[in-house]
């Protein structure tokens, strides 16, 4: 046996790989970031998977053998790259760069990873003269497509195609019931706001501002945050079940809420989580504090500033750049139940600021639960402001996001009927924490309003 030589077409796969990562440094819009990550992602890591099992034939070779070599490895490219996007979908940690850095770094240890080949076989002895008539002595009877490359290497398997083709298509079956997640989502560029402090200026589109086509409408609630403090009379910086500061213990949570995480300038409401001990009126002290708004009340015992029964509410957020332990959300909460059901939810961004989770949840008349569900992306809603609107009627709930219809129920049984609170606010740690790197985050909110018939 002997070890296989170490050769630059063998490193190829792995140095695109660790290319397509530095070509993510380069700006959002530029053609040469794209190009050079959906090469990797195309062929890369299946290049690299290839060589190492099957170390014979490959796209270098000529003939029959090149073609189907290269179609394996793409294959194989596909299917590693869509299995790494569900996984960094399932987990809520899915970035472009983190996902070319776990495929550059499994393409890098498939390139280095020992590989020992049979030994050369041992030279055969000549061939008897060749008969004076019929086929010459030792000519193979098999057709050429299925006799080995020069060299002696072991012949193409074409049955290796199916077998990846089903792969592939197991995993594509399995994006399609993710949420629409695939390989069109790993190749989007992503964009981080925080490049610049001008990407929070971005209003968001034309006519996203106002109530669905179905009217006619009067507005009943807005704020557009354009004074130098939070309004007292719309919104309280609480839950109703606490004083002096608050959490969602039923999430695990790491936050507690407090007033001073709040403030309202430059025409936005701000809501910041900070990574620092803070010691709740429940005896515990959490990691984090940040903040949130409602409608609601100061305390259990007294009365909700406003609650609405059906309506159009909506709002223009630019969520957190930092999205991983960050759980945004711009929500309708039962005033009757005080923190039970049902629940309405306009835009959740749970651990990702690339797709927003509308959700409705209640209580069927046995008790049972009913959620209906819809993850709207990929986006990147940390740059400037996106509209998120939901249509509450008795007959439908309507989700919108920049003015256009993206999720619908219409089972009657499942529509809330009770008064609701509006609540914003910036959860920590639902799910997983942040990471230890990241310190504090913010949201944005240029205007809130609410519309009804």
């Amino acid at each position: 046996m002997t070890v296989r030589p170490w050769t630059l077409p063998r490193a190829l796969p792995a140095l695109c790989g660790w290319t397509a990562l530095a070509a993510l440094l380069l700006p959002a819009g530029n053609p040469l970031r794209a190009v050079v990550a959906g090469v990797f992602l195309l062929a890369g890591p299946g290049a690299a998977a290839v060589a190492w099992a099957r170390p014979g034939p490959s796209w270098r070779d000529r003939g029959p053998g090149r073609v189907s070599a290269a179609a394996l490895a793409v294959t194989v490219s596909l299917a590693l790259t869509m299995l790494t996007a569900e996984a960094l979908f399932f987990t809520h940690s899915f970035t472009v760069g983190r996902a070319v850095l776990v495929l550059a770094v499994l393409t890098t240890l498939l390139t280095v990873l020992p590989r020992r080949l049979p030994a050369a076989p041992a030279p055969a002895p000549a061939p008897p003269p060749a008969p004076s008539s019929g086929e010459p002595a030792g000519r193979s009877r098999r057709p050429g497509w299925l006799r080995r490359p020069s060299g002696g290497g072991p012949a193409v398997r074409w049955r290796t195609l199916p077998v990846a083709g089903v792969l592939l298509l197991a995993v594509a079956c399995g994006t399609a019931s993710g949420a629409g997640t695939g390989v069109s989502a790993v190749l989007q560029p992503h964009t981080s706001a925080a490049a610049s402090t001008g990407d929070a200026d971005v209003p968001p589109p034309v006519g996203a501002d106002q109530p669905p086509g179905a009217g006619p409408w009067h507005q009943v609630f807005r704020d557009d945050f354009d004074g130098t403090g939070l309004d007292g009379s719309k919104w309280t910086t609480c839950y109703d079940w606490n004083v002096r500061g608050c959490t969602n213990a039923g999430n695990h949570e790491d936050q507690w809420y407090l007033p001073g995480q709040v403030a309202v300038g430059n025409g936005a409401l701000t809501l910041t989580a900070q990574r620092r001990a803070t010691s709740g009126s429940d005896g515990k002290v959490y990691p984090w504090t940040s903040g949130m708004v409602s409608t609601g009340r100061d305390n259990w015992d007294g009365n909700p500033r406003h609650t609405f029964t059906y309506g159009y509410f909506a709002a223009a957020i630019r969520t957190t750049d930092q999205p991983l332990g960050m759980f945004p959300a711009f929500w309708l909460l039962s005033a009757d139940t005080r923190g039970g059901l049902p629940e309405l939810d306009a835009a959740e961004f749970i651990n990702s600021n690339r797709y927003v989770d509308l959700n409705l949840h209640a209580e069927a008349p046995d008790g049972t639960d009913i959620d209906a569900h819809y993850a709207h992306g990929p986006a990147d809603f940390a740059v400037g402001y996106h509209v998120f609107g939901l249509d509450w009627e008795p007959d439908a709930v309507t989700w919108y996001v920049d003015g256009v219809q993206v999720f619908q129920v219409t089972d009657r049984a499942s529509i809330p009927t009770t008064p609701m609170e509006l609540i914003l606010n910036l959860a920590v740690g639902y799910q997983q924490s942040p990471p230890p790197g990241v310190d504090s985050t913010q949201v944005r909110v240029d205007w809130v309003g609410v519309w009804q018939h």
